[in-house]
């Protein structure tokens, strides 16, 4: 069996001088949480397994990631890198692996252009590239709103609250595509992602654990590695992701932002409850 990985991500804003640390609720109500290379180098100290670093209004303000930043990050931390938003080409992914991240993540770019996605695992290799996935519940209310959903092909999954498809969002959460996120993943996975990025928009922040329904239905419908992102309170919650699903790693933030735990005291539960972990 792998060992799951333990994955802090660092949401940058970069509206201020060389960006700051911010997390949110729903991809809303955004707060300030640190400086990115200082929290980095905490995270690593604490044994963190990667680091997903991620500006989060690079794609919908069209700036370009903050390379420098990226450097600096990277260079007080010794573990996997990822860097995402903004990146939109063959030249924006170089740039970050000059900067010295391992991986790029991709989500906006991928959804327009998905010969991106190609062109990223040809050059650089699948190992580096992410396929970021932020996915919203969108349930099905009536008779007439789930015939329109067979209609058009969406992937329903039964879940606990009621039948519903999954829609993919981009720049940032703030538009919607239309896109089943549950297709959109076995298709990034043909196209040779080599791991995927799932975050749960109606989860995100909110601290009531992770979307475990719509993490398994990624997990069972891909064979690559699958991040399980959006909702993470405490250790029980990643018990429970790992324990329900077949996801490789989980990504965190405010549990370490605010240093309600560590990473260290994170994977000491997870041994005690039978989750290998390194």
């Amino acid at each position: 069996m792998l060992t799951k990985r333990i994955i802090p991500c660092l949401d940058c804003d970069f509206g201020i001088p060389e960006g700051r640390v911010v997390k949110g609720i729903e991809f809303q109500r955004i707060t300030y949480a640190g400086i990115p290379w200082e929290l980095a180098a905490e995270y690593d100290e604490q044994g963190a397994d990667e680091l997903v670093f991620l500006d989060i209004t690079a794609s919908h303000e069209r700036r370009e990631t903050m390379a420098p930043v990226i450097q600096k990050t990277a260079s007080n931390v010794f573990i996997p890198l990822t860097v995402g938003g903004g990146i939109r080409s063959l030249e924006d992914a170089r740039k970050m692996f000059n900067a010295d991240a391992d991986k790029v993540s991709v989500n906006t770019a991928a959804i327009t252009n998905p010969e991106l996605v190609n062109e990223l695992a040809r050059r650089f290799g699948s190992q580096a590239c992410v396929v970021a996935i932020d996915a919203k519940r969108r349930y099905l209310r009536s008779e007439e709103e789930a015939l329109r959903a067979i209609n058009e092909q969406r992937e329903i999954v039964e879940t606990k609250e009621g039948k519903c498809w999954f829609e993919c969002s981009f720049y940032g959460g703030r538009k919607f595509t239309g896109v089943d996120a549950l297709k959109w993943a076995k298709e990034v996975a043909g196209r040779g992602a080599g791991e995927i990025l799932l975050t749960s928009m109606d989860r995100d922040g909110t601290k009531d654990g992770f979307d475990l329904e719509l993490t398994a239905a990624v997990c069972e419908r891909v064979n690559i590695p699958v991040i399980a992102s959006g909702g993470c309170g405490s250790p029980i919650h990643l018990k429970e992701v790992f324990k329900v699903t077949d996801a490789s790693a989980a990504l965190a933030a405010s549990i370490f932002h605010y240093k309600e735990y560590t990473v260290e005291e994170v994977k000491r539960y997870l041994k005690e409850n039978g989750i290998l972990v390194r």
